[in-house]
């Protein structure tokens, strides 16, 4: 046995705990704003923190609905149905906000971390999207339905909870520590004005509600700070905390409809009519300076467009007549704005040369004449079949109301800006008619709201004079008190129980109070991007999300818009090293569907399932740890060293930690489950634990047939949450992470992280992980995976160690497939290969005996993939099972004399002791309880040392076939423990390896298949690590020693001993050489140099001291003191001058006295 390079401390990977196991708890506090020390008045950003627990407390409150649902307690799917809806839109809006503004604002001082969470909200989005097509879906009846409900809704809350607890561990910190306090409340007041109006007003109550009364009061008090001082936008805020009572409310909490009393849509088909006779304008005057704002001005009558068309989608539509859909021409509408806007964006990337103009802007005309022509055929559509039915079924009243709701269903900054817009294309006439509708349609408690609105509509006015022609004068309470606030009020609801009154009647009687002679003084939202320094262009996600639509969400931000290009195009590109990781992806998906599906079948209660169950989560979960383990260590830091990729892998390091929590619970419950299931075989139950026992049963079996139930439906949830979540993170990772390797790594840099992560996987997670892996690959694939492996490993004996694993028979392979097996390099978890179709074996003798070739092959198998058998006991019946026809032909052998055996016959068959008084068998080098038959002499020695101590040749130990128990002397086939039935599965060693044929009691021993020996540790990937360059195993904390090709496999300088399969502590020298740790003592007691390439062997800086002071203190002979000597430093390698000196001479350029002379010269006028 060798031993690897030693010295330094293990170093413990475990996986970590994840931030959500009690999510709540990590804001749930009043008294310091949130959990992270600090208050909002000192941190206005964590404000977040109460959105946050009022989502989770929303998710939770969901979850425990769902699982009642699931388990029978409860059968009214109603409300669950309602609250569904609810979050469903909150969280939307919630995470198009923060898309909008949050984010975009981060990305410009912190690169690299807000585009994981977009991708998250976009994966969260499709969640929603799926849990919405199940409650849709004509499946209510089915059996399954309530478990799949409950399931999808726990991998809601657990994809969810993560996103959250993973902003507030790493986006809040740097938000707080990257802006100032003003910069913040900005932030915050950006994102709530970013929510659309008619769900603020639902929002704030939902949220004032949510939290405790202590943390309401500090939100209040956060918000008056947030928003502007003006008091008109503080009422509208406070307004809405205090929430709508459902008499003042116009049916607008729910479903909003888009209707136009006044000729909107011709509105909107003019101000497209604008933007192409702008495109042909650019394109005839070549001047191109003007293209931002035209840009900016596209992106803006798009999300009108888009808000428009989310209105008559969901409300106008089904009213009118349920049969009218125009979704998929506003969804056409949607997709050519964003190519307009993408063919904009690629000109001023590209920069237009005199070549191309003609070219880019004939495109760009050519793109506004289709959009203009799709939306005049769709308006003119929509005015001949639904705008007829509208006036013809809706009073003036309920028109009215529409126009209000449609209006609020816009954001506070799209309608400050759209308000103006609109009423600069219409009349006078019209424009005041349009803002009387829209202050009759309000509720009473918007009054303040209504005047913001007013007030910005009055801004298409020449100086802003008040358009307003209702008793709500925008100029009037814009700058009144409370008592005129009142009044406005009470008039108000004069009007409004007046409705009898005649339309003409009415509007005389309201335009007796128009102040249109006066300035509005409205006050603007002051929500200019500019001053954080994000740009005009939105970058929102598609608002059509919003409109919650089965269709996924796309990604249209120019924030994110080249990653995705970027991977659209690496992912079919040539095979790259690093490729290697991400084939794993392919097996871990594969075993989440089956986790996934099979967990369902776990209410069945049988035990064949169960265990398969149990077996294959335990090799996923240590064989993703180790994948996770691997990234952590390796890859992430690679990609981090690269300056313009700072940050880019923080996200994912918390994604392995929450998943190590999840794997962790789902462990736990498993355990509790097969607990529980072997209680109830206990007492005498059936093994189908269906609805048809619970009447034979006992009050007592049924609560554990109720408990086993919701166990198994507790599994069922927790296997889709982690599939989910498993999924999104490895499609968040070929996204964003895989395109960066092609481009910021070379093919070497990429053979070096391949090469140090295969170097710390051992040898057993390598004989789990490699069938693992390539059973989910096709051949092409395996083939150019396995050539990468072996190209990273070129320098070692991978090859020799693979060959042999390949070589082994069936019947070997199952026996070192017997051992216990770690999937895990960091944890010593038991994992069993699972062939799903195949039965536990239980045999008898007469069985085995009359078993052919392949049918005792064939059980073999079975043994191993038993999971419920102790690995001893496992081993125990494999020796037996290879050795039944031995054993059978020795029956037939006529028996010794009694007092003798065969073995006697055979040199050295008496036991020895590595300590005779205490009877310990083994020898002086090792302890172990059995003898080696050399092969080569067909001698017993107890290891090869003794072996070539005693013989004139040297043993290869992994020939030997044969050994011999010292406790029973039986001579038998080489294994793990003793065949014979005196000595009841006695085990030769605590660690054997099938290999190298190496048994050892004493120490913690490994075998490394790069080495393709046994070495001292504990293993790699735990204390040690495989350097393929050197090919050695190292301390594991020595990853940034100095690599030398081969270094190791070359004899000691000192005592010509072979280093790489020496027994003896190697020692790493600076210079990349290696000698023994005995040899470097004795040697470094008179010199300081290696002595294969002279240079130093440590730090020499105090004795290089010490001689500049001797050379100070001493004085030359006169005929000497002009001379100088041109010399070679060994330890920088330069060539210089130094003053003639008969021993030392000194390196003017590293200052080392490692040099020797290579010519001398009588005089020297310089020196360096």
């Amino acid at each position: 046995m060798a031993t690897p390079l030693t010295g330094l401390q293990h170093m413990d990977g475990g996986g970590g705990v994840a931030v959500m196991s009690n999510p709540v708890s990590k804001v749930d506090s009043s008294a310091n704003g949130g959990g992270f020390g600090r208050s909002l008045s000192e941190s206005p950003i964590l404000i977040f923190s109460f959105f946050h627990k009022a989502i989770r407390n929303e998710l939770d409150a969901l979850h425990r609905l769902a699982m009642a649902f699931a388990t029978g307690n409860c059968s009214d799917i109603q409300p669950l149905f309602q609250r569904y809806h609810f979050l469903i839109s909150m969280y939307r809006h919630h995470s198009n906000a923060e898309d909008e503004v949050i984010f975009p604002a981060l990305d410009i001082r912190v690169k690299n971390v807000a585009q994981t969470y977009s991708l998250e909200h976009q994966g969260e989005s499709d969640l929603f999207d799926h849990l919405f097509e199940l409650l849709n879906s004509s499946i209510h009846n089915d059996e399954s339905f309530p478990k799949e409900l409950a399931s999808c809704t726990g991998a809601l809350q657990t994809s969810v909870s993560q996103h959250m607890a993973k902003e507030e561990e790493q986006v809040f910190p740097l938000l707080i520590e990257k802006f100032s306090l003003e910069e913040q409340a900005s932030l915050v007041w950006q994102f709530l004005c970013s929510i659309p109006v008619n769900m603020m007003t639902e929002f704030l109550p939902w949220l004032s509600t949510s939290i405790s009364p202590d943390e309401s009061q500090d939100l209040r008090k956060c918000l008056s700070k947030i928003v502007p001082e003006e008091k008109l936008l503080q009422k509208v805020i406070f307004t809405w905390m205090e929430g709508r009572s459902s008499a003042n409310t116009v049916e607008n909490c729910v479903d909003h409809s888009h209707v136009r009393c006044s000729p909107n849509p011709l509105t909107h088909q003019n101000g497209k009519i604008k933007c192409a006779s702008q495109t042909r304008k650019i394109q005839l005057s070549g001047d191109f300076t003007n293209l931002s704002a035209f840009n900016e001005r596209l992106q803006f009558i798009a999300e009108v467009c888009i808000f428009h068309s989310i209105a008559e989608d969901k409300v106008l539509f089904p009213a009118v007549d349920g049969k009218f859909s125009f979704f998929q021409e506003h969804v056409e509408e949607e997709s050519q704005f964003n190519d307009f806007r993408s063919l904009i964006e690629s000109i001023q990337s590209e920069g237009a040369t005199s070549s191309s103009e003609t070219e880019f802007y004939s495109t760009l005309c050519s793109h506004a004449d289709h959009i203009l022509e799709t939306i005049q055929r769709h308006f003119h559509n929509e005015e001949v079949q639904v705008l007829p039915l509208a006036r013809k079924h809706f009073s003036f009243k309920r028109q009215r109301e529409l126009l209000y709701q449609s209006l609020c269903m816009m954001p506070l900054k799209l309608i400050e800006r759209v308000l103006p817009w609109l009423i600069g294309s219409l009349t006078e006439d019209e424009a005041q008619m349009f803002l009387k509708n829209m202050q009759l349609a309000a509720p009473a408690i918007d009054s303040a709201l209504v005047t913001l609105f007013c007030g910005w509509a009055c801004k298409a006015r020449k100086d802003g004079l008040c358009l307003s022609s209702s008793v709500s004068d925008c100029s009037v309470l814009a700058e009144s008190d409370g008592t005129q606030q009142r009044s406005v009020k009470r008039n108000l609801l004069e009007v409004h129980k007046n409705e009898d009154v005649s339309e003409v009647a009415e509007s005389e009687s309201i335009q007796k109070h128009c102040s249109s002679a006066r300035s509005c003084c409205v006050p603007a939202l002051g929500v200019s991007r500019n001053n954080l320094g994000l740009g005009s262009l939105s970058t929102t996600k598609s608002l059509r999300s919003l409109s919650f639509t089965a269709s996924a969400p796309s990604l249209n931000s120019s924030l994110f818009i080249w990653e995705t290009d970027n991977s659209s195009c690496d992912v079919g590109s040539t095979e790259r090293p690093i490729d290697t990781i991400f084939k794993f992806h392919k097996a871990i998906r594969k075993d989440l569907e089956y986790l996934d599906i099979e967990s369902g079948k776990l209410c069945d209660g049988d035990e064949t399932i169960i265990r398969q169950f149990s077996g294959r989560f335990r090799l996923l979960w240590g064989l993703y740890r180790a994948h996770s383990n691997a990234e952590d260590d390796i890859v992430f830091p690679a990609l981090e060293s690269k300056e313009a990729l700072h940050n880019v892998s923080h996200s994912y390091t918390l994604d392995h930690k929450q998943e190590e929590k999840l794997f962790e619970d789902i462990s736990c419950v498993l355990s509790e489950l097969s607990i529980l299931h072997e209680d109830l075989q206990r007492t005498h139950m059936s093994a189908d634990l269906s609805e048809n026992n619970f009447g034979i049963s006992d009050s007592n079996d049924s609560e554990n047939i109720k408990k086993y139930n919701e166990l198994a439906t507790k599994l069922q949830g927790m296997c889709k949450s982690i599939r989910v979540t498993l999924d999104q993170h490895i499609f968040r990772e070929e996204l964003e992470l895989w395109p960066l390797f092609g481009k910021h790594f070379t093919v070497e840099e990429q053979d070096k992280i391949v090469g140090r992560i295969i170097g710390t996987t051992g040898a057993e997670v390598l004989q789990s992980m490699l069938p693992w892996v390539t059973s989910a690959l096709t051949q092409d694939e395996q083939n150019k995976m396995m050539d990468t492996w072996k190209q990273a490993t070129k320098n070692t004996m991978f090859n020799e160690w693979l060959n042999e694993c390949l070589k082994e028979s069936p019947v070997s392979t199952s026996q070192t497939e017997a051992s216990e097996h770690s999937t895990s390099q960091r944890g010593g978890d038991y994992q069993e290969s699972l062939n799903l179709n195949d039965q536990m074996f239980k045999p008898g003798w007469k069985d085995i005996f009359r078993m052919n070739q392949n049918e005792l092959e064939s059980e073999i198998r079975k043994v191993y993939r038993d999971s419920t058998l102790d690995p001893r006991r496992k081993a125990y019946l494999v020796q037996n099972l290879m050795t039944s026809r031995w054993i059978a032909a020795q029956q037939k052998l006529p028996k010794a004399p009694s007092g003798e055996s065969s073995s006697k016959q055979i040199e050295g068959c008496s036991p020895s002791f590595r300590d005779s008084e205490k009877q310990i068998f083994g020898c002086e080098h090792y302890k172990r309880n059995c003898k080696l038959r050399a092969a080569c002499c067909g001698k017993l020695f107890t290891c090869r040392f003794c072996h070539d101590n005693a013989s004139d040749h040297s043993m290869d130990r992994k020939a030997t076939l044969e050994m011999m128990c010292m406790q029973c002397l039986t001579i038998q086939p080489v294994g793990p423990i003793c065949m014979s039935p005196s000595c009841n599965g006695l085990t030769m060693a605590k660690y054997y390896c099938n290999i190298c044929k190496f048994f050892d009691d004493e120490r913690n021993v490994y075998h490394c298949p790069f080495c393709n020996i046994c070495r001292v540790g504990q293993g790699l990937g735990i204390d040690y690590f495989h350097c393929m360059k050197c090919n050695c195993c190292l301390g594991i904390k020595s990853a940034s020693h100095k690599c030398l090709e081969k270094g190791l496999e070359m004899n000691c300088p000192i005592c010509c001993d072979d280093l790489f399969t020496s027994s003896a502590t190697v020692r790493a020298l600076p210079c990349g050489h290696y000698m023994h740790s005995s040899c470097f003592q004795a040697y470094t007691c008179s010199h300081y140099t290696c002595p294969i390439c002279s240079k130093s062997l440590g730090d020499m800086a105090v004795y290089f001291g010490m001689l500049d002071a001797l050379l100070a203190a001493e004085e030359l002979p006169e005929e000497y003191r002009d001379r100088y000597q041109d010399i070679l430093c060994h330890d920088c390698d330069r060539k210089g001058t130094s003053r003639f000196h008969w021993l030392y001479h000194k390196c003017g350029f590293c200052g080392s006295y490692n040099t020797r002379v290579i010519k001398s010269e009588a005089t020297n006028s310089s020196c360096l």
